[in-house]
């Protein structure tokens, strides 16, 4: 009986850890108040202008360095999500809006409208499409977005982007 505890135990354990384990990612969707659903796949980048960072500096909450990226390209979250077109007939209300981006674990990180539209955040968030001179669709993460401009980079450094939803604050 002992042992079957203890096995059930171990058996849930890796249960529960599958479950928060960040899985590659070959695609996204950006969807919620939106016009349009975007199906993002890395393909798909050579459709937007790219963007370019010799290094990015993870740091953790703690602003501790963990790791650096170099040779960083991508494209801007904002250009894809702007495909979507953004469900409202007047602009007044799209300082409610909020975008959350969801990994394949579970992980979310939120970004205002302004911030992504309005700020310098946006002009640098972007969708990995190759680091270290390895392109997006051979990393471990696949698909992954970075905010250069955040200081602790860590925070809302997303692996394995799954989903982007488009919200509003009622």
């Amino acid at each position: 009986m002992k042992y079957l505890l203890i096995l059930s135990a171990l058996l849930l354990s890796q249960v529960l850890y599958a479950q928060h384990e960040t899985r590659p990612t070959d695609y996204f969707t950006v969807e919620g108040k939106v016009k349009n659903i975007i199906n993002f796949k890395l393909q798909d980048a050579a459709a937007f202008n790219s963007i370019s960072f010799d290094s990015i500096v993870v740091y953790n909450h703690l602003v501790v360095r963990k790791s650096v990226l170099k040779k960083v390209k991508g494209v801007l979250l904002k250009d894809i999500i702007s495909k979507a077109s953004f469900d409202i007939s007047d602009p007044k209300p799209l300082s409610r809006y909020y975008i959350t981006c969801i990994a394949s674990d579970g992980y979310k990180v939120v970004f205002s409208w302004n911030e992504i539209f309005n700020s310098a955040i946006g002009k640098e968030l972007i969708v990995i499409t190759e680091a270290d001179g390895v392109k997006a669709n051979v990393l471990p993460q696949r698909i992954a977005i970075v905010s250069p401009a955040d200081i602790a980079t860590g925070r809302r450094y997303v692996h394995g982007l799954q989903k982007v939803v488009v919200e509003r604050v009622h």
